[in-house]
């Protein structure tokens, strides 16, 4: 047995209740037409096990790894529509923990966000979010579909997160679908940045997506050990590691819910 520390998967749902379906928030969110499309031939947005989505991935990894652009090929994928991690809505689980007021306040971060759904949902005078993507089509929907109404509460910026210099620190960094989305071996630097990036004390929170045993990438298989092994010796301690049963249905089972503590140290920023 591993001597690494085990930490308990319990059940979400025996920590929070479900998110109501008739959510003010969520339904604030217009579907883009490609998701309202889909929605509308399969009847839901959550089949991916069918050949049609099976290709549009294999489609992806083709177009990323054949444009070894400074952006990675994202741009080109984006250009293409070809973004299969695009959910279309903000991330359930995220959204309500916001509505519940478990979201640390302050400045937050959210790299690689995409059409920035996360950006707004979790944006207002409690909290100012910043959005970062390396693909300047994603920055421009983002921009596109955000509404002027609370944009004194966020910005988008189109930057690589590996080279990025913040003029200020974070309370609070969501990754999702970005640490599986880097190379491997980039893990280590993405640990170091997010210490840098966060004030002491602040939280990183990694909805971890897939924990799986698949091959080849992105996105790449994660597991819990592949965070922790990236994030101790940094000094990040959990607050919690739980599965996460707020999951959109193609990904059930497949994504743990972390919360770390940045450790009270002086930022190397």
């Amino acid at each position: 047995m591993s001597s690494r520390l085990l930490f308990p998967t319990c059940n979400l749902r025996l920590l929070i209740t479900s998110l109501p379906s008739s959510s003010s928030a969520l339904l604030k969110f217009k579907i883009p037409r490609m998701e309202r499309a889909r929605k509308s031939s399969s009847g839901s947005t959550n089949d991916t096990s069918t050949p049609k989505s099976s290709a549009k991935v294999e489609k992806f990894q083709q177009v990323l790894h054949s444009n070894p652009t400074t952006d990675g090929g994202w741009q080109k994928c984006w250009e293409e529509g070809l973004t299969p991690w695009d959910l279309g809505q903000p991330t359930p689980v995220l959204l309500h923990l916001h509505e519940k007021g478990e979201i640390p306040q302050g400045r937050a971060l959210i790299p690689g966000c995409g059409t920035g759904y996360d950006v707004l949902a979790i944006a207002g005078p409690e909290r100012y979010v910043v959005g970062l993507d390396v693909s300047e089509t994603a920055i421009e929907n983002a921009l596109k579909f955000s509404s002027s109404a609370n944009g004194k509460y966020f910005e988008f910026l189109k930057t690589d997160f590996f080279t990025w210099h913040p003029t200020e620190l974070f309370d609070f960094i969501f990754d999702y679908t970005f640490f599986c989305a880097i190379e491997p071996d980039l893990r280590s630097s993405w640990a170091v940045k997010m210490r840098d990036f966060l004030k002491p004390g602040g939280e990183l929170m990694t909805l971890m997506f897939p924990v799986s045993n698949h091959e080849g990438g992105p996105p790449y298989k994660v597991s819990v050990a592949d965070y922790e092994d990236v994030l101790h010796p940094l000094g990040f301690k959990a607050i919690s590691i739980v599965d996460n049963d707020m999951a959109v249905a193609r990904r059930k089972g497949a994504e743990k819910l972390g919360r770390w503590k940045r450790p009270i140290c002086q930022s190397s920023l």
